[in-house]
């Protein structure tokens, strides 16, 4: 009987544990898509940012509603792709970067 107490006692905890506002997610997301706005993505340019930000949204609107779970899965879909973008814009300035290296000659 103790033993049955406490392992509902441990998956209650797990349970209330990942039922709580999803803070970290959050804030993950928001800097994700500030490290892509950094790299040089916009909405204009990047349908991957305008899909984080719009999904960022969402998860506000959920957390607010104290909807956690979907708060949670709209927070992880904004940092996928706040990195996909942050990942096209780093893209879009590697040439640039290859361009200006100029490989010096060995000297023997």
């Amino acid at each position: 009987m103790l033993r049955f107490l406490a392992v509902f006692v441990g998956v209650a905890c797990l349970i209330g544990c990942a039922s709580g506002p999803p803070v970290q997610e959050m804030s993950d997301a928001r800097q994700a898509i500030a490290a892509a706005k950094a790299a040089g993505a916009t909405d204009a340019t990047s349908p991957d940012l305008y899909a984080a930000q719009a999904a960022i949204a969402r998860a506000q609107t959920h957390l607010e509603a104290q909807e956690y779970v979907r708060a949670r899965l709209a927070a992880q879909q904004a940092k996928r792709h706040a990195a996909a973008a942050l990942n096209a814009a780093q893209r879009a300035d590697g040439p640039h970067a290859d361009s200006q290296h100029v490989d010096s000659p060995v000297s023997q």
